[in-house]
């Protein structure tokens, strides 16, 4: 989807949707249409709508610069001022609503009088250097000097104006001006009702007024996220990209989608020539509706970043220095030695791990590979470590193993509980969604051992704060049902309807023990058993409950037993099957929840389709031309296991950096050592690639076609804006590996992956690059049933007949605190940076997190001596890592809190191998330590040093040998 800029479609930033004034009356939803007379064209609209709205949808455009249909209307610039018959004035018609009959006149000798008046006094206190403003040509206050024919301003510049006004330039990815700001508010109104952080404000009174950052601070230094809603709303040059001003407007853009977390954001990538220039959120993107983040919208500087491997490189052993190769001989290298090792080793001595970060058809591709080139099934993914325990848990309660909404449902939700998850971070575009329902009235439950920021949502209704022990999860949500059914708070009709009554009565039997009770958890959560009561009562008395969940639910021990919690909780109370309910995880990745339906464990192919069904593997075999493995093939800790003990011997590896995000660090980099044969495809030399005998280097999302799915199910196009910077796509390469090893590949392009993908995936059937590009996006199951998608699941059934009532018997960890390691580690993720941090370190957003920290709360500093800021050693039973104490009362005393962005950190090497007990999942969320004060990094700090920098100088050695 290539666009051309035409500046009267394309005012300010707003993109290249066409701007109706005003939003869509979304609360007249259903209620009768209204005729009117606009110029004498008669147009029936939706009541509610404004006048400017329904002109704009005759194509009558009426001027306006304070208005924009992603704010609400404001009605302060008066220029959309238009005539009523019967009224006196010339009211706004922005803040007009049309009514049944009205005839409404927008140009007239006295309007255009009226407006060019209105223009010239906005023209006297602005610079007049429109030949040199990096705006020029994308103004909304230029275009509209045109528009109302504005030739002469009468006013001169001697008087008191604000010309002279000091440019903040502190924010890294844009400048404030504010000597062209025109007060019009859009900013402030879109950090308010689009971002929600009420960062900024209108400062002063009369000529004194300004917009200001927090009080009168710097954007650096106030609450600004830098999400760039008031950049995009800004219709003059005030607000402006540092990369529009290097590099000037762009003239065409390309529409894809964004390549960090699981929201699943559309983008222009707007260019000039073949430079990005910048990233505007897509108005027409399904997930985010034209909003963004800082990572999405600014942090692209990465795939042009000089780390970039741009060629192919192989060396015998990591103790040597990588030689430059073409691709030719560097895939013929890799297929000899992956050949040559299962010729001495055996066919399941080598393995594969895709990638949540590339697309559905490479994941495929790559799974493919493995079960037909390779000739098992040793494919895993990073879903391996973070959502595993969604699969599990909600395939044995619901039927599927994914979300049960869209985003845009929580807006109709009446109450809502959000565990283990940090939306406003890891989710930052979904978290402002849910921020604005909170303002709406909904009330919100955050079940969670630290405060995270949704707590502090200004103007919320109501919030409940249940600050619970790391892994004592199941221990919790068994008390919210034991609450449900001892206080009848269950939806009896919809549990009679719609579940397996025996399983059902079993679970009543077992919840309702008075073990369950929050009284008797109280001691094991440590959360107040009247607060347990009364989130419970909120939920189920709510009207729509919806329950979201991340990162914090399913990295434990008993992960898929606390997901099978959930389920059993939404059952109960009958929030399932309807908007504004349901079971929602929050991906992490872009396409995590894609890797998963693509195939990518060892016991599923292609859309959960169990390997030992003799059905669904003949398909795949007919299609496929060989006989699969009907045995369920090693996990990726059963990989690294393996590996020590010298039976698994090479390993491809795409696009995921196990070295730094997997558990018990040393013992990831004892097994990567143990390998004869590393192939890392990857866009950087991450903590992985240091350990490969192969480097083969990889596209970024904006160098390739494909697909994503995000965490709604919902299947976006990713276009390609730039030429691979090595000439290859990823799927590219894994096809040529392919027929390397005598296994024939020949598609030509990702479209031709997804036939295939359709063909053999029930999930997708129904799915195809021409559908995407007709409806912008499809929500699976897509098929000849739904052939649209499903927005909503298991509105009418689930796909297991009933829904299925688990037991959840809480088991406690084995990682518990005692007089040796006394604190409790968990770790999370911050808005700045994403997973890693290789995409994320490369951009400005280090100047927000350039290091991981160790949050502890005061009173423990305080029993420790510590300061904020010092160095402390942190030890587990698995390791040691040093880190800087930041205090923060977001913990509850005995817990303590890091982030994983930085490699050298060392947070995996603390974490220990426990994990979920049903899918391997790590339990990162629960390990044992002890801190004090240390003056030098740990033992592996200076050994990971030493290691990095040997790596580095390999490949700069490379590099500065090639012809």
């Amino acid at each position: 989807m290539i666009q051309h800029f035409d500046p009267s479609q394309h005012a300010g930033n707003a993109g290249h949707c066409k701007d109706l004034g005003t939003p869509f009356p979304a609360q007249t939803v259903g209620t009768a249409s209204v005729s009117l007379d606009i110029d004498g064209v008669t147009i029936s609209v939706p009541e509610g709508t404004s006048v400017l709205r329904a002109a704009a949808l005759a194509d009558i455009n009426i001027p306006k610069l304070c208005a924009t249909d992603s704010l609400e209307a404001f009605g302060s610039c008066r220029l959309c001022a238009v005539q009523v018959e019967g009224r006196r004035g010339f009211p706004a018609s922005c803040t007009t609503p049309v009514v049944e009959g009205m005839k409404v006149t927008t140009q007239n000798e006295r309007l255009a009088k009226l407006r060019r008046n209105v223009m010239e006094l906005y023209i006297s206190d602005h610079p007049l250097d429109c030949l040199t403003c990096p705006a020029n040509g994308d103004c909304e206050l230029q275009d509209m000097a045109g528009s109302v024919g504005l030739r002469e301003v009468r006013y001169g510049f001697t008087g008191e104006n604000h010309l002279e006004a000091v440019k903040d330039e502190s924010n890294p990815y844009f400048t404030f001006d504010p000597s062209k700001c025109i007060l019009c508010s859009r900013c402030v109104r879109a950090c308010d009702e689009v971002q929600g952080t009420f960062a900024l404000t209108i400062d002063g009174r009369g000529f004194e007024s300004k917009v200001s950052a927090g009080q009168n601070d710097a954007f650096m230094d106030s609450d600004c996220v830098s999400c760039g809603a008031c950049v995009q709303a800004c219709p003059t040059a005030t607000l402006m990209e540092k990369s529009v001003i290097d590099h000037g407007v762009p003239d065409h853009s390309v529409v894809t989608t964004c390549a960090y977390c699981g929201v699943g954001c559309s983008f222009e990538a707007q260019m000039k020539g073949d430079q990005l220039v910048r990233m505007v959120p897509y108005k027409g993107g399904d997930a985010n509706h034209g909003h963004s983040c800082v990572k999405g919208r600014f942090a692209f500087g990465y795939t042009t970043h000089p780390d970039r491997l741009t060629t192919p490189m192989i060396r015998d052993s990591i103790d040597q220095p990588w030689r430059e190769v073409s691709w030719e001989e560097a895939i013929g290298f890799a297929a000899s030695r992956l050949k040559a090792i299962q010729a001495e080793h055996g066919r399941e001595s080598i393995g594969g791990i895709t990638s949540s970060r590339c697309t559905n058809e490479e994941t495929y591709l790559v799974q493919k590979l493995i079960r037909a080139a390779f000739g098992n099934n040793n494919t895993d993914t990073c879903a391996r470590v973070c959502h595993s325990p969604t699969g599990y848990g909600l395939k044995t309660t619901l039927g599927e193993s994914a979300g049960t909404q869209t985003f845009d449902s929580v807006m109709k939700s009446d109450a809502i509980i959000v565990i283990g998850a940090n939306p406003t971070d890891a989710h930052p575009v979904f978290g402002s969604m849910m921020r604005k329902r909170l303002r709406q009235g909904a009330k919100l439950i955050v079940a969670d051992p630290r405060r995270i920021d949704l707590l502090k949502t200004p103007h919320m209704s109501e919030a409940q704060h249940l600050p619970l022990r790391p892994g004592t999860n199941v221990a919790l949500v068994n008390a919210l049902g034991h609450v449900v059914v001892t206080e009848g708070l269950e939806d009896t009709e919809f549990v009679a309807k719609r579940c397996d009554t025996e399983a059902y009565r079993a679970w009543r039997d077992f919840i309702g023990e008075a073990r369950h009770s929050p009284e008797t958890t109280e001691a094991i959560t440590g959360v107040p058993a009247e607060a347990v009561r009364q989130a419970a009562r909120t939920y189920a008395t709510a009207g729509n409950g919806a329950i979201y969940y991340g990162l914090g639910v399913t990295e434990h021990s008993q992960g898929s037993t606390m997901v099978m919690g959930i389920a059993n909780l939404a059952l109960a109370t009958g929030n399932i099957g309807r908007e504004g309910v349901g079971v929602n995880p929050l991906r992490g990745q872009n396409n995590v929840q894609g890797s998963c339906d693509m195939g990518s464990f060892p016991h599923e192919l292609p859309g959960y389709q169990h390997v030992a069904d003799p059905t669904a593997r003949g398909r795949f075999e007919s299609v496929w031309g060989v006989t699969l493995d009907d045995e369920p093939g090693l996990r990726i800790p059963n990989m690294f296991d393996a590996a020590i003990e010298g039976t698994f011997k090479a390993l491809y590896v795409q696009g995921e950096d196990i070295a730094q995000s997997d558990p018990n660090t040393q013992h990831v980099e004892a097994a990567l050592t143990s390998l004869d044969c590393l192939i890392v495809q990857d866009i950087f030399l991450n903590e992985t690639a240091k350990f490969a005998h192969v480097l083969l280097p990889g596209s970024s999302f904006l160098e390739k076609n494909g697909t994503f799915t995000n965490a709604e199910r919902r299947i976006n196009r990713v276009r390609k804006v730039t030429a691979p910077v090595a000439g290859k796509e990823d799927w590219e390469v894994t096809q040529d590996l392919a027929n390397a090893l005598g296994y024939p590949m020949h598609y030509t392009h990702p479209s031709e992956i997804m036939d295939e993908i359709a063909q053999l995936t029930p999930s997708f059937a129904g799915v195809s690059y021409a559908k995407l590009e007709e409806h912008g996006s499809l929500q699976w199951p897509c098929n000849a049933e739904y052939p649209l998608g499903m927005p909503t699941m298991h509105e009418v059934e689930f796909p297991i007949g009933l829904g299925r009532f688990a037991i959840t018997e809480y088991v406690a960890t084995e990682e518990r605190a005692n007089r040796r390691f006394p604190l409790l580690l968990t770790t999370g993720r911050i808005l700045s940076q994403y997973n890693v941090g290789a995409q994320t370190r490369r951009t400005d957003n280090q100047r927000w997190h350039d290091e991981d920290v160790l949050e502890l709360h005061p009173s423990d500093a305080e029993l420790r001596g510590v300061r904020d800021g010092d160095w402390l050693g942190i030890t587990s039973r698995s390791g040691q890592t040093v880190l800087r104490a930041r205090l923060s009362e977001r913990m509850q005393p005995g817990v303590v809190y890091t982030t994983f962005h930085h490699p050298g950190s060392g947070a995996n090497v603390i974490t220990t191998d426990n994990s979920d007990w049903a899918t391997n999942c790590p339990e990162y969320k629960v390990t044992a330590v002890q801190v004090e004060k240390v003056s030098q990094p740990s033992a592996w700090q200076q050994r990971f040093s030493a290691f990095d920098q040997t790596q580095r100088d390999h490949l700069a050695k490379a590099q500065q040998e090639a012809p």
